[in-house]
């Protein structure tokens, strides 16, 4: 590898790394910081092209096959994946700065929407002189990818990540749930009342040992969809200028095209909004009336078991829940999904993920090479064989993916893209970690009182956000 894109950069300095933790990710000193091992810390020592992942030893042994095929490709690059363990993408993301605080970053990082302006921030390398000059090799992959997926990695109108994998917040029903309480399958376009509604009918039918509706109190699934839905956000949102080298060169004919922007921008709180109040309003009534539960703090590694045992009738996921819920022994036709419901909008919440290349890649080209390797559809089958997320590559959301697992109405998943192009990211500015931890902790508050306690908890909310967006990221 030449290195001739590499450019004269400035190497990221421990104060520098220091400054990117900060209180914004963790809140805490540096005496607080996850200790590692070097088997935390990939390619340390060698000079391998060191990758780094969320994830176990599985998980990185699940990349060897993709990596036998790039190394048939590019046999002068040896590439060394590593499954680093963590809670929650923001322990990930912790591990991943004390390592460039330690002096021994990895050269590509795996980064979801929650890190990614973090990352674009403080510690990424923009892919786009790279798409530029390989623009005949990247305009399959585009022509292949829905833009609101790449658009969630522009910043600042550059490119940071290509689109890897992705979900959106759709809405899995429970078919025996429904079938019991008379309903049918809903309207692609039924709204927040019929889905209520069709809560009330499912605690009908099931006054106990059942929970219509089950939420979790995080960005993802949480209200954040309820908040989309209802054409608002906790924070506000604006875009940046730039990005027309991408959107005119790869998406010129798209009918989105005029929608597309040089990043997304989250500067501002937004909790005072009414249509903020209204959405969380509406969530209060669903816990007051005993048709959803209280929001609970954390993943959906346990809802999976809930759900598949017949004790939810409904809950908002991705397709990443296929594989868990046929893993779990739901059968295909136990359950099925569709779009989250309308309000003002029908606008849905997603989360995407693709490879982020340090700023202190020890070879960018050889990074570069692995990161467009990973885009193709050749390497994107050997990643993803089975329904345990939703594939950035349309033609890869097909009846072979869902064959034997369900659901019926898979389409829906790449369908949200296409039916709802304004569809957009999680609100994760470089102070995702700060801002997450302050929607978090009023959530449950206001939805689990009254209305004067609704209010009081929306004005701590908004207080808590002006806050976590004036902290360095």
């Amino acid at each position: 590898m030449t290195g001739a894109i590499n450019g004269q950069l400035r190497q990221i300095t421990r104060r520098t790394a220091l400054g990117a933790l900060g209180v914004g990710i963790i809140g805490a000193s540096v005496a607080s910081w996850p200790r590692l091992s070097g088997t935390d810390i990939p390619g340390r020592g060698d000079n391998s092209l060191s990758i780094a992942i969320l994830g176990t030893a599985a998980d990185a042994a699940a990349r060897q096959r993709a990596i036998d095929a790039f190394s048939r490709i590019h046999p002068d690059v040896k590439v060394k994946v590593q499954a680093i363990q963590a809670v929650d993408w923001k322990d990930f993301f912790t591990k991943i700065l004390t390592m460039v605080a330690a002096g021994t970053p990895p050269d590509v990082v795996y980064v979801a929407t929650e890190g990614a302006q973090l990352f674009a921030e403080k510690l990424a390398y923009p892919l786009d002189d790279y798409i530029r000059r390989d623009a005949a090799d990247m305009r399959e992959f585009f022509s292949d990818v829905h833009p609101s997926l790449v658009e969630a990695f522009m910043y600042k109108g550059s490119l940071y990540q290509l689109p890897m994998d992705w979900n959106a917040a759709n809405m899995y029903y429970n078919t025996a749930a429904f079938a019991e309480a008379g309903l049918d399958r809903p309207a692609d376009d039924w709204t927040h009342l019929d889905f209520r509604n069709n809560l009330a009918a499912m605690r009908k039918a099931r006054p106990s040992d059942f929970t219509p509706y089950y939420w979790t109190n995080r960005l993802f699934g949480g209200v954040v969809p309820w908040l989309y839905a209802n054409d608002t956000s906790f924070l506000k949102e604006t875009r940046s200028t730039g990005g027309d080298w991408l959107w005119d060169g790869f998406y010129a004919t798209d009918p989105s095209r005029s929608l597309r922007s040089g990043g997304y921008q989250w500067l501002e709180p937004n909790a005072n909004d009414d249509r903020v109040f209204e959405s969380f309003d509406y969530l209060r009534g669903l816990v007051k009336d005993g048709l959803g539960v209280r929001p609970e703090e954390g993943g959906g590694n346990s809802l999976v078991g809930l759900f598949a045992s017949n004790r939810i009738g409904t809950t908002p996921a991705g397709g990443y829940w296929v594989q868990g819920l046929h893993e779990a022994g739901m059968g295909e036709n136990g359950f099925d999904v569709q779009f989250f419901p309308r309000w003002k909008t029908q606008r849905h919440q997603f989360g995407t993920a693709g490879y982020a290349m340090m700023k202190t890649a020890k070879d960018k080209d050889a990074a570069w090479e692995w990161i467009k390797f990973s885009s193709s559809r050749e390497a994107m089958e050997l990643i993803f064989p089975n329904p345990a997320t939703t594939p950035a590559r349309r033609s890869m959301v097909n009846a072979d993916l869902y064959a034997g697992k369900g659901p019926a109405h898979w389409k829906v998943f790449y369908d949200t893209l296409d039916r709802f192009p304004t569809t957009g990211p999680i609100p994760a500015p470089p102070q995702q970690a700060a801002v997450e931890t302050a929607l978090m902790k009023n959530v449950s508050l206001a939805v689990s009182g009254d209305e004067q306690q609704l209010k009081q908890a929306l004005a701590s909310m908004q207080r808590d956000l002006e806050i976590a967006l004036r902290r360095q990221p």
